[in-house]
């Protein structure tokens, strides 16, 4: 699992999918977005050498809400991990940027302790294909389970009425999965990556039918991030892959408060 020493109350929102060019890291980004505009302390960390998020908080207005970032895909050998993977107090969430081209035996370093895995899909062919291999490898590989409810897809720069969009469709009707957004493709989502901020941070008159997508993978979230973990969250089904450690691991107490509170 990734220890956060001295976080026993963080909550973790893991953003993944084992192809690049998915939006992953600016589902992520867009995430720290909504958190931080309803008043939440959010760190982001990036494990994607691309480094995107980072590039992302570097654009980022000073007068904005602060967002601690940790550039976890550097490997810098006069620090220990643990120095180099610590997230500053008050921070209470943490969304995971995860690198692209994932190995499989790596899957349970970032699911467990996990409140939320969410997986972005694009509507082709390509994408399809190798979501559902992750997905695959999440349930039988990671062990993650279904039942628990924190893993969710999330369709991504969606054109309705194209025959892309209706094969994306059949298959996340399929699955047995939550479907907890449906994002359209627009350029807000590209003029806010280029300013360091997200769409919830953009005028509401400019992002309304953007802001409107993003209810049910709100709401979605909010349930996760105030439900407890369980044992089998924090469950290591093979120990060779990831060992004990001893420092401090995400516990899931549940943090007091509403994450989506809205700031005044």
């Amino acid at each position: 699992m990734l220890n956060i020493p001295g976080h026993p109350d963080l909550k973790k929102i893991v953003v993944l999918n084992s192809k690049g060019g998915s939006g992953k890291s600016t589902l992520a980004t867009n995430i720290v977005s909504m958190l931080v505009s309803h008043g939440q302390s959010v760190a982001l960390m990036d494990f994607d050498p691309q480094g995107s998020a980072m590039r992302w908080l570097q654009k980022r207005d000073p007068a904005l809400p602060e967002v601690p970032g940790i550039a976890a895909f550097e490997h810098d050998t006069s620090m220990t991990r643990s120095f180099r993977l610590r997230v500053p107090d008050p921070v209470r969430y943490l969304v995971v940027d995860t690198p692209a081209a994932l190995p499989v035996h790596e899957l349970v370093k970032f699911t467990r302790g996990a409140h939320a895995l969410i997986l972005p899909v694009l509507p082709s062919d390509i994408d399809i294909h190798a979501v559902s291999r992750l997905i695959a490898d999440l349930l039988l590989v990671a062990k993650v389970s279904r039942r628990m409810g924190r893993l969710g897809v999330v369709a991504n720069r969606v054109r309705e009425n194209t025959l892309s969009y209706r094969q994306l469709e059949r298959f996340l009707d399929r699955l047995s999965i939550a479907r907890i957004g449906e994002l359209r493709d627009s350029q807000n989502y590209v003029y806010a990556s280029e300013h360091g901020i997200g769409i919830h941070e953009m005028p509401k008159s400019r992002v309304r039918k953007d802001l409107e997508q993003w209810t049910s993978l709100r709401d979605w979230l909010a349930l996760r991030l105030e439900t407890p973990l369980t044992a089998r969250d924090l469950h290591v089904p093979d120990k060779s892959v990831e060992p004990p450690a001893n420092e401090s691991e995400f516990s899931g107490k549940l943090v007091t408060g509403v994450p989506f509170r809205r700031r005044d």
